[in-house]
């Protein structure tokens, strides 16, 4: 009797414990926008909620930052990205860099639960092509129908 109670128990739980654990993927875009000429960039994501994984990183819109920007692979591969640093840097002339607004990278997310995440964007650093810091804001955003 014990075992058809618990295996009845698990059949009707398991459902209900797997929707709270629901996971679902999302794409959100990481804009920069500076008046002067950006060489280098660097930020740090999180959720405060604690429903983010970073299972994917693109590259921008920038010629200049045409490869993936700087990022922690191994944590992204093994699924251990719950926050990520992400920074790229360019050798190219102030002419060259790009200014204004402008897409540093997209990050691919896994979001795990039913509660939205959180999430906590800190601009690090943006420098000029002679290492100065410049004055720049950062932004997130999700791009229309990314949720999948």
């Amino acid at each position: 009797m014990r075992v058809v109670f618990l295996s009845l128990f698990i059949f009707l739980a398991a459902p209900v414990a797997l929707a709270d654990d629901a996971i679902r993927f999302a794409s959100v875009e990481v804009y920069l926008d500076s008046d002067a000429p950006v060489a280098a960039w660097q930020f740090e994501l999180s959720d405060d909620n604690g429903t983010m994984k970073v299972v994917g990183v693109e590259n921008g819109d920038s010629n200049v930052f045409s490869d993936a920007p700087y990022y922690d692979r191994e944590a992204v591969q093994l699924g251990n990205a719950d926050r990520i640093i992400v920074a790229d840097y360019s050798l190219a002339g102030a002419a060259e860099l790009p200014a204004g607004n402008f897409r540093l990278t997209t990050l691919h997310l896994m979001l795990t639960g039913s509660s939205e995440p959180s999430f906590d964007l800190q601009l690090v650093t943006a420098n000029a092509h002679d290492g100065r810091a410049i004055d720049a804001t950062i932004r997130l955003e999700a791009p229309t129908g990314s949720e999948q």
